[in-house]
């Protein structure tokens, strides 16, 4: 039987987790942040092993640079997603406030009409 999130997106199945607490395909800036992570540790695991041939550092080095590489990656980015964030909730609300305040006294774009421009 069906839980009502897959039935509600077809083509979803359970939600992949990382270590059982990070929700990757949920939260933003996860996925990327992981892919880069262990890219940048094979990589550079791989490249110290073919240059030293010293197996346990070279694992020392690909454990590090995945931790480097993903909080690299993952703070910049949801530095980025929270200033989006704000932008979007100001332009919200400034559009929010155009609709209700059109045509009416309140109105900043409403000229007003003076007593003096009148009596000339």
């Amino acid at each position: 039987m069906a839980t009502e999130t897959e039935a509600g997106e077809p083509g979803k199945g359970k939600p992949f987790k990382l270590l059982g607490i990070l929700d990757i395909q949920n939260v933003p800036c996860a996925r990327d942040s992981v892919l880069y992570g262990s890219l940048g540790s094979v990589l550079a695991g791989f490249g110290h092993f073919l240059f030293t041939s010293r197996l346990r550092r070279s694992c020392d080095i690909a454990v590090a640079v995945f931790i480097l590489g993903t909080l690299g990656c993952w703070f910049p980015c949801r530095y980025n997603y929270a200033k989006q964030r704000i932008q979007q909730r100001i332009v919200q609300e400034g559009i929010k406030n155009k609709i209700l305040f059109e045509s009416t006294h309140l109105d900043p774009e409403r000229k007003q009409i003076s007593p003096k421009s009148s009596s000339s």
